[in-house]
């Protein structure tokens, strides 16, 4: 045991910005020799009112051919200008120039994770236990190829009258035919004594509102007449 270790002092507090300096510079020192890539930089971007004042901002880093997002906030009163995705669509040019091929963020429960969906983030993992019940989602994307939206995706529910449970399976043979030509996708069908499950998605909801009102759709339902199920359809994301 070292002189040192002896003699050594513990403090806990709260922020201490002497140690967080340190702590960057000795920890950043070390993984840039352990990955042999020194270039790594912060990134912001911010947005300002006639007024100088700042409404909407965005901060992050790039390192090597990787780039993150630590915080996005738009004032209250301009989060429905479109600045949100703005900053995003900012910060990703601003990676791409300095190399970065993928770009990931984290974000609550309770703040944006539909957001970052939205605009092509796929989710890998959640971190549970947060206060409020809140979970931390983890999001990455990629910016060296083509961006591919999300899909909408529905869950239905199908439920048989009894005694007709054939027919009804017939019918929705016939009703799932027809998602193809609207750019509908059968991700999985799953069926029960008394109901059926599918899981369905849509390249965009004019593809879904192309589908509900398709014309042979309605002309099988005519001819199903009474029996013609009533689905409970939720719209779900993943998780």
């Amino acid at each position: 045991m070292t002189d040192a270790y002896t003699s050594a002092v513990l403090l806990v507090g709260d922020r201490d910005e002497e140690l967080d300096a340190l702590l960057d510079r000795e920890l950043t020192a070390f993984n840039n020799a352990a990955v042999g890539v020194h270039e790594q930089r912060a990134l912001s971007a911010r947005v300002t009112g006639p007024d100088g004042a700042v409404i909407a901002g965005l901060t992050g880093w790039t390192w090597g051919t990787s780039a993150g997002i630590s915080m996005v906030w738009v004032h209250a009163d301009h989060r429905r200008d479109g600045w949100g995705g703005r900053l995003l669509a900012a910060a990703e040019d601003e990676a791409r120039a300095r190399g970065c091929d993928r770009i990931s963020v984290s974000s609550f429960s309770f703040q944006a994770p539909e957001f970052y969906r939205r605009h092509g983030y796929v989710a890998t993992g959640r971190t549970e236990g947060y206060p409020g019940d809140a979970s931390d989602v983890h999001f990455w994307k990629r910016l060296d190829g083509p961006t591919i939206a999300p899909r909408l995706r529905l869950v239905a529910v199908v439920d048989y009258p009894s005694g007709h449970e054939q027919a009804v399976q017939r019918y929705e043979d016939d009703v799932l035919a027809l998602l193809p030509r609207h750019g509908g996708l059968l991700e999985q069908r799953l069926r029960g004594p008394e109901a059926e499950v599918h899981v369905i998605s849509f390249a965009s909801r004019a593809g879904l509102d192309a589908y509900l009102a398709d014309p042979d759709r309605a002309k099988l339902r005519t001819e199903i007449g009474d029996l013609a199920p009533n689905a409970r359809v939720l719209t779900v994301t993943e998780i």
